[in-house]
């Protein structure tokens, strides 16, 4: 959010009263952010990234307009269509080769990441606290992102994972060389994997 604000939308919004940007500029704008040069040397963001740029001046500029009751530019402006990405997951025999030939560091962490669909954040963010052996749960409260603790992404990402028997082993066998309020993973960090 702060990216976009301070990048894209204050260069262009930041001294213009919120009453009198019209639905054009708007429209404008967003065009314009399919012209944004890229690190590749290639042009335009993607319709992804423009909507996740759209989205801090739409709340912005709505919430204004309710609240000093003037209409909104943001009326009847969709965000762009994205094209849905092709998942092409690991088969589950993949899976067990890279769990059986990755460091032995690493093993936990692997099936943990690969049994249960957490969000990286939401790994590296996991406390004791959160594993409930007794009821085979993963409590998936907090996430650990951009180096700081923090609470999930959203309402829907708190929830309970039922742990698999591999999950629950691999996190018993953790907890033997970890301390008590330690991250699942402790020595190296992921992005050391590929050493």
């Amino acid at each position: 959010l702060r990216t976009s604000l301070d990048k894209h939308i204050a260069p262009v919004f930041g001294e213009d009263q919120l009453d009198e940007i019209t639905k054009s500029e708007v429209l404008s704008f967003r065009a314009n952010l399919a012209k944004v040069p890229r690190k590749d040397g290639s042009s335009g963001l993607s319709p992804s990234r423009i909507n996740h740029v759209m989205v801090p001046l739409r709340s912005i500029v709505n919430e204004a307009a309710e609240r000093y009751d003037f209409s909104s530019p943001f009326k009847n402006i969709k965000p762009l269509k994205v094209a849905r990405t092709d998942v092409d997951p690991f088969t589950l025999e993949e899976v067990r080769k890279l769990v059986e030939h990755v460091r032995p560091d690493y093993k936990n962490y692997l099936t943990v990441r690969f049994f249960t669909g957490m969000r990286t954040g939401e790994v590296h963010g996991l406390k004791w606290k959160h594993v409930d052996f007794e009821n085979r749960q993963i409590l998936v409260r907090e996430s650990f992102v951009a180096g700081k603790q923090t609470t999930t992404k959203t309402d829907g990402s708190t929830r309970e994972i039922q742990m698999s028997q591999p999950v629950f082993n691999a996190l018993k066998q953790q907890s033997k060389v970890t301390c008590d309020i330690c991250l699942l993973y402790t020595s190296p960090s992921p992005r050391d994997l590929s050493t």
